[in-house]
């Protein structure tokens, strides 16, 4: 009787850098959900690397039938593809609420650990994780975490870039998650959660002045308002 391996092995593992990519990918084309593929260039300049070492990978993931990969149309998930990355920002989400409520780590300090966490492949770690933290269903940054199984809550807010003067809302996101971002919005009392109301807004530059917690006031740029979600 042979000892050979079976012919049926579970697949490989991605690596991290194939997993970067796939998170890349998905990320990408959510942003732009209009758009039938994702460009090598596009994706080139999310992982701030060259065209060119971008086109081996997206023709390696092809080849392990994680991606469409057409030259000069774009690149599309398959549904494997769509579950790897999903399973990659659910990691990354969870170590994040992990970081915060029980490290104690800022919403603006999460981001990079989490990216060196989310390749730990251990399913039984995240289902204990996971448990642990409640289930949470957000992230610090108000991102929804995806399910074990791939699903995913789509959050019901808008951008306080389309509120008018008068309306309210509460903070529920952030678009923009880099640390400085996030630290001004510590500066000026913008933390998820808050109330906020628009008293104002200027139509010279489209700015908002803003009452927070109906309390506190103060006045953001139009692009900081486009990168902040509210829900009524």
């Amino acid at each position: 009787m042979s000892d050979s391996p079976s012919s049926t092995q579970p697949p490989k593992l991605p690596s991290q850098t194939e997993e970067n990519y796939l998170k890349a990918v998905f990320k990408l084309a959510e942003a732009e959900p209009e758009t039938p593929g994702v460009s090598t260039n596009r994706i080139a300049a999310a992982l701030d690397t060259r065209a060119a070492s971008v086109t081996d990978m997206l023709r390696r993931l092809a080849d392990k039938g994680l991606l469409n990969y057409e030259k000069y149309r774009g690149v599309q998930l398959t549904a494997e593809g769509r579950r790897l990355a999903l399973l990659t920002i659910r990691k990354h989400r969870l170590w994040e609420v992990f970081l915060v409520q029980q490290l104690g780590f800022s919403w603006d300090e999460v981001h990079e650990v989490a990216e060196e966490l989310e390749h730990v492949q251990s399913p039984l770690l995240m289902r204990r994780l996971d448990a642990f933290l409640g289930h949470p269903v957000l992230d610090p940054h108000g991102d929804p975490i995806p399910t074990e199984d791939g699903a995913m809550r789509r959050p019901a807010h808008r951008l306080l870039a389309d509120l008018n003067a008068g309306e309210r809302g509460t903070l529920s996101a952030v678009k923009n998650t880099s640390p400085p971002f996030l630290q001004y919005l510590d500066k000026v009392g913008l933390q998820l959660g808050a109330e906020v109301e628009v008293l104002d807004k200027v139509a010279f530059d489209n700015s908002f002045e803003l009452r927070i917690n109906r309390e506190r006031t103060t006045l953001i740029s139009a692009e900081v308002s486009r990168n902040l979600f509210v829900t009524a």
